[in-house]
């Protein structure tokens, strides 16, 4: 039961209504126990569902489980998260209740600046997997806002995400507004989002005002022009009513230059927008650079004065070394390395 749509048949099989199936996902996307509530469960549920919820409760724990936790001092927390497969994907437990999460198990667009990039994209990740990064974090702490910002590209997996945004905007308690759909920009996602009974704040990553440089940056992307995208992104803003929030990955020397500055301000100013402007997360083997703090704040503080929005972020998990896939990474060299000493152990003597 990879989908949430697995989950609506194994119940209708079962012999559950609609009322008995939205019940049982109310409870698990809220990370509580099926047997929650002041009527007992033999006054409404059939007998046969009722009989299987403690199996089903064991499946859906087992979707998505905690391997590693590591805490950073601004209040968030790194989770490598364990699927089904083995495979492994990352979440962050944002301060203020918030949660990132992954909609792939690698990624295709191949950021330059990315460790999940370098991988390519291994598979996608389920829309029942992707809730179940929610449960997880519920069971941590609370959670009211939910980023789809981690592992992978959700344009990519558009009917998984937008089946996930759907329970978690209904029966998941989430605020429309509090789930951020984040995108290097897709005609689809332009097509889909306003179609949805649920419509997603959205955020774009621009990282650079500059065609050519983001063709660099972002090699697999969608050729959009940075204009075009902030339009696009503009027509949608203007429907929803939230601002469109952009994400500007600040690394030196490379898009932080005064050209720069003048480009966003060019393209942003007077749209209804936001900019998040994230200083690089170092990645060991990658050619960039972090800016340092007092030249970050400068730009940031530069733009807020021409007139563009803008909120300086520190990425969650800088302090440690767990951004970009770093902790999915570490786990998959260190799974490696165990495969090859249990070969040479096992292996017959010469």
């Amino acid at each position: 039961m990879h989908s949430v749509q697995d989950i609506r048949d194994h119940l209708r099989a079962l012999g559950a209504n609609e009322r008995h199936e939205q019940r049982v996902l109310r409870l698990w996307a809220q990370a509580k126990p099926q047997d929650s509530g002041r009527r007992a469960l033999e006054s409404f549920m059939p007998a046969a569902v009722r009989d299987a919820l403690p199996a089903l409760s064991h499946a859906l724990a087992g979707l998505a489980t905690l391997r590693e936790q590591h805490p950073g001092q601004d209040g968030s927390a790194r989770l490598l998260v364990g699927l089904h497969d083995g495979q492994t994907v990352e979440s962050v437990l944002l301060p203020r209740d918030g949660v990132c999460v992954s909609s792939q198990v690698g990624c295709a667009v191949g950021c330059v600046f990315c460790m999940t990039g370098r991988e390519g994209l291994i598979r996608q990740v389920g829309s029942a997997e992707i809730v179940a990064q929610v449960v997880l974090a519920r069971t941590l702490r609370p959670v009211k806002k939910v980023v789809f910002m981690g592992m992978g590209e959700p344009s990519h997996n558009l009917d998984a995400v937008m089946d996930a945004i759907d329970l978690l905007g209904t029966v998941g308690n989430v605020g429309h507004k509090n789930l951020v759909f984040s995108t290097v920009g897709d005609a689809r996602v332009f097509e889909r989002l306003p179609q949805g009974r649920v419509k997603p704040a959205l955020a774009l990553s621009l990282h650079t005002t500059r065609a050519d440089l983001r063709a660099q940056l972002l090699p697999r992307a969608p050729r959009f022009d940075p204009q075009d995208l902030v339009e696009a992104g503009e027509v949608y803003a203007r429907a929803t009513g939230y601002p469109i929030q952009y994400q500007w990955t600040l690394i030196e020397g490379v898009n932080d230059s005064a050209e720069e500055i003048d480009g966003i301000v060019r393209l942003l100013k007077g749209k209804y927008a936001l900019m998040n402007m994230i200083p690089y997360n170092a990645v060991p083997d990658l050619p960039y650079a972090r800016p340092t703090w007092e030249r970050a704040a400068e730009i940031a503080r530069t733009l807020h004065q021409r007139g563009v929005l803008t909120k300086l972020r520190q990425s969650a998990g800088q302090d440690v070394d767990g951004g970009c896939g770093q902790l999915r990474a570490r786990d998959v060299v260190q799974r490696e390395h165990r495969v090859h000493i249990h070969a040479k152990l096992n292996a017959p003597a010469a």
